[in-house]
């Protein structure tokens, strides 16, 4: 299997997230990374006697699934943090089409901030579903449990408290998503939704 190689992302300046707080999870993103590419060599060296190593084999393909969408799910929210802050496009296509789903693109907004603030740690996401041709709001507990099959990612907000704790305590973690939202370059979820349809 090919390995995994850490993306260096070009996240300027953000008002209300620190340097450090992006600094340490940029850390934790490689971390994603590093630990995806020993399971793919662990799984190599223990297939050479697969029935010996059936139960480790079996709790690395576990754990696979929590470092990969470790690494993915990070991708698309420091992508979605590259460029400096930049608004909807004119003519947005993401913005009609949430419009026909929702009854107002601001309330839409309102909905995704109040699933951000869902108990817990995971992340919240905002899907497309190609088949049915529809927007779908979706927690992700952790970084794994809760994907919907088929349904692509166009926004993705980590809400583990390591997205945020150097600069709010949990308490006041509504105060992040603000933040996270203030920083957003809408063409990069704009270019999500126009490859994901």
């Amino acid at each position: 299997m090919k390995k995994f190689e850490e993306i260096k992302f070009n996240i300027g300046e953000l008002k209300g997230i620190s340097a450090k707080n992006v600094e340490e999870h940029l850390k934790l993103y490689a971390g994603y990374v590093k630990n995806a590419n020993l399971i793919i060599d662990n799984i190599g060296e223990l297939m050479a006697d697969p029935d010996k190593n059936m139960f480790v084999l079996g709790e690395l393909g576990r754990r696979w699934s929590f470092e990969f969408n470790g690494i993915r799910n990070h991708e698309y929210y420091f992508q979605s943090l590259e460029g400096g802050a930049k608004a909807l496009p004119d003519g947005s296509q993401l913005k009609a089409a949430i419009e026909k789903q929702a009854p107002a693109f601001d309330l839409w907004l309102k909905s995704f901030k109040i699933l951000a603030m869902t108990r817990g740690v995971g992340w919240a996401v905002l899907g497309y579903d190609k088949k049915t041709g529809q927007f779908m709001h979706i927690w992700v507990d952790e970084q794994h449990l809760g994907q919907l099959n088929g349904v692509e990612w166009i926004l993705g907000l980590d809400m583990w408290e390591h997205a945020y704790v150097y600069d709010y305590p949990t308490s006041e973690k509504k105060k992040y998503i603000e933040a996270y939202f203030e920083n957003l370059n809408w063409e990069v979820i704009e270019e999500n939704f126009i490859k994901a349809q």
